[in-house]
């Protein structure tokens, strides 16, 4: 079988201006960076057209260590719809370098349905996270300059939120400390990983350059010895700090393997962060498509609840359909069948996997939305076992379609995209039913995620994360913005529970919430469940051990 990098390489790549033409943008309104990628300026979206474009989001049920294929799906279904005629585009987050060196070794989807060019895409590619990692450590590194040159005058921050990133994943970082030699101010910090930055989750969130500064002006660094919330506003560089974001702001436009466009733009993990791909990129694809295809990280508990709760809310975007991800194998291992073994048939763990894709389903509808599940079909998989996946979606009045874009582009996805028209055709959506209530409180609102998504019997809050919740009401108690802040809780991906070796569908479990911190720039409140970390570590053998240059090809991002 051919590598994705093969594959990549068979696709005679269009120059980036054709692409933006087959939207209706004229090539001199694009900001090329090199033949086959551009900036589109934030100016062309249309609110108008945005509206009557339909919007369809990808999940998945939650992931194993066998992989689901999420983006590969999201870009199969992009090319099914055009195959048959419609007029659509896929809106993604861009890949972190973490993961690619990490784990993946690149998350541009794979085969035969590809975001091009995937080892750009993979990389550096325009610029946008390198843009967030300096513009994130330059307020590190003024905030420890304010301190220093004004701590003659008393003042100091009794409390420091404000941590450093890197887009690597390097458990070494997590806690050190900082300016034990020359004359800087001695303090304990750490690194959290680029896609967790608070400056990320701004640039998915805002709707303009003003916005992105009025969000940046809000961030809250830490507390002052009297107890006020320091701002990036009290540094003075919130101009600054959007300079070096002015760029990023604009999302990327680059093809697929079949030559349709596709807007890549930010890249929050959902399993520490919000876990979408900008609400600018979403509306600009919006502006110029009629259907427009978008996912949402990891499982349907984490980026799905987030892309509902936090960006459809705040963006006002309103979904016509959701699709959810599953594989055979994953199932399985949700059915308690080991590892090595997901492969061959199993119809009995097959069945008791299910129970982990019946709940992501309820959690959907709970949404207000109409449902299609799609397996991800491999050569291994047998139509005695995808039959059994089908009739359980049939018995709960569920869409079901085999996708095989992997293999086959837009033709394998021709029925999966079918589908979705006449399922939006017929089945007009509710109104999002959101988790909780703008209004409700902390508390409140992480024990409804927990309890309705996760199915949690019980939530209990660490002395830390107690702590914290009091400070957030003793200084931010007249606030009413924070109020509506909606809730993006941090917790393992590979289950419901808090607890990543409990596969399946768990009942009774407890969630603990470790931490809870105030993201005044992003408008929400992160809360730290179990014993998540916002900056992973790397595996034993990392994908970069694999990840080289032969015949001047770069071999391994696949």
């Amino acid at each position: 079988m051919k590598t994705d990098i093969q594959i990549a390489r068979e696709c005679e790549l269009k120059p980036i201006g054709e692409i933006a033409a087959q939207l209706g943008i004229a090539p001199e309104e694009i900001e090329p960076y090199g033949r086959y990628m551009a900036k589109v300026p934030v100016s062309l979206i249309d609110e108008k057209k945005v509206k009557k474009s339909r919007l369809i989001l990808v999940t998945a049920i939650s992931p194993t260590k066998a992989g689901i294929g999420k983006t590969t799906v999201s870009i199969g279904l992009t090319l099914g719809l055009n195959k048959i005629g419609k007029k659509a585009a896929v809106a993604l987050r861009e890949p972190s370098l973490g993961p690619c060196f990490g784990i993946k070794g690149g998350a541009a989807g794979g085969g035969y349905a590809q975001v091009l060019p995937m080892e750009k895409i993979n990389l550096h590619f325009t610029g946008d996270f390198h843009a967030v990692t300096s513009a994130h450590n330059t307020i590190s590194a003024l905030l420890d300059n304010y301190i220093y040159q004004h701590r003659k005058e008393g003042f100091s921050l009794r409390e420091v939120y404000w941590k450093r990133v890197l887009d690597v994943n390097d458990r070494a970082l997590r806690n050190v400390v900082t300016g034990l030699r020359g004359d800087g101010v001695v303090s304990e910090t750490g690194f959290d990983i680029t896609p967790a930055s608070e400056l990320m989750a701004i640039l998915c969130l805002a709707t303009s350059e003003d916005d992105l500064q009025r969000r940046i002006e809000n961030i809250v660094l830490g507390i002052t010895s009297d107890g006020k919330p320091f701002r990036v506003s009290d540094l003075g560089v919130a101009g600054a700090i959007t300079v070096l974001l002015r760029d990023a702001l604009s999302p990327n436009l680059v093809q697929t393997t079949e030559h349709t466009p596709a807007f890549i733009h930010g890249g929050p993990f959902a399993n520490i962060a919000h876990g979408c791909s900008s609400v600018l990129a979403t509306k600009m694809a919006m502006s110029y498509c009629d259907y427009v295809v978008t996912e949402a990280g990891f499982g349907a508990d984490l980026g799905a609840e987030k892309f509902f709760d936090i960006k459809c809310r705040k963006a006002g975007l309103q979904p016509q359909l959701v699709v959810i991800v599953a594989t055979t194998q994953g199932l399985k291992m949700h059915g308690g069948v080991d590892i090595e073994h997901i492969k061959e048939p199993n119809a009995k763990g097959l069945k008791e996997g299910l129970k982990n894709l019946n709940r992501h389903i309820n959690n959907m509808q709970g949404f207000g939305q109409p449902v299609i599940v799609t397996l991800n079909r491999f050569d291994f998989d047998i139509d005695e076992e995808i039959d059994i996946v089908r009739k359980n979606c049939e018995d709960l009045g569920v869409g079901f379609a085999v996708n095989e874009a992997f293999l086959k582009g837009g033709e394998g996805a021709v029925e999966l995209a079918q589908k979705v028209v006449d399922t939006i055709g017929k089945i007009q959506p509710l109104p999002i039913h959101f988790t909780y209530p703008e209004n409700d409180s902390i508390e409140g609102k992480i024990e409804k995620v927990c309890k309705r998504i996760y199915g949690a019997a019980a939530v209990e809050f660490t002395k830390t994360g107690k702590k914290r919740l009091e400070a957030i009401r003793e200084i931010f108690d007249d606030d009413k913005a924070i109020a509506r802040y909606p809730v993006c809780i941090a917790k393992t991906q590979f289950s419901f529970s808090a607890d990543s070796t409990r596969y399946g569908s768990p009942e009774g479990f407890t969630i603990r919430i470790r931490d809870v911190i105030l993201n005044c720039g992003s408008e929400m409140i992160v809360a730290i469940a179990g014993d998540m970390l916002r900056m992973p570590g790397l595996p034993k053998s990392p994908q970069a051990e694999r990840i080289t240059i032969v015949d001047g090809e770069i071999e391994g991002l696949s």
